[in-house]
């Protein structure tokens, strides 16, 4: 009994050692997917221009680019919001408030397509689908 029992434990051993490697893959692959869909689409960068370093250095330190990229403002209301975040501690040199405000004003302002949110390959299958729906006879 004793052999059966020794057996026993081995094998008990070996199925608890390829549960924790399978869940150590599964653990792998679930990272790798959420890393590959953390990745930034093109929206979701600022553009290029001549204040884009400074505006990353001044307002990506707090919060993604996709949080400017989404707003059309004037270049009155990007005034006031440069403000705004220049007295929420944003580091501005204020030599350089006047450069990023016309590049934000360029570049989102309001004569600007609005913003569309990246979709996701479901959001991109439900679309596609409700498109074939509406084309049946």
């Amino acid at each position: 009994m004793s052999r059966n029992m020794s057996l026993n434990r081995c094998l008990l051993s070996r199925s608890v050692a390829n549960a924790i490697r399978a869940f150590r893959v599964c653990a792998l692959l679930l990272c790798a997917a959420l890393a590959a869909r953390a990745q930034s689409s093109p929206n979701e960068h600022l553009p290029a221009g001549d204040a884009k370093e400074k505006a990353e250095a001044a307002c990506l330190t707090c919060h993604e680019a996709r949080i400017i990229v989404q707003q059309r403002l004037t270049k009155a209301a990007w005034t006031k919001e440069m403000d705004k975040m220049v007295k929420w501690g944003a580091e501005v040199d204020p030599k350089d408030r006047d450069a990023l405000i016309d590049y934000f004003s360029a570049n989102f302002g309001t004569d600007k397509s609005l913003y569309e949110a990246p979709k996701t390959k479901i959001e991109s299958k439900n679309v596609e689908s409700k498109t074939k729906t509406k084309s049946k006879p």
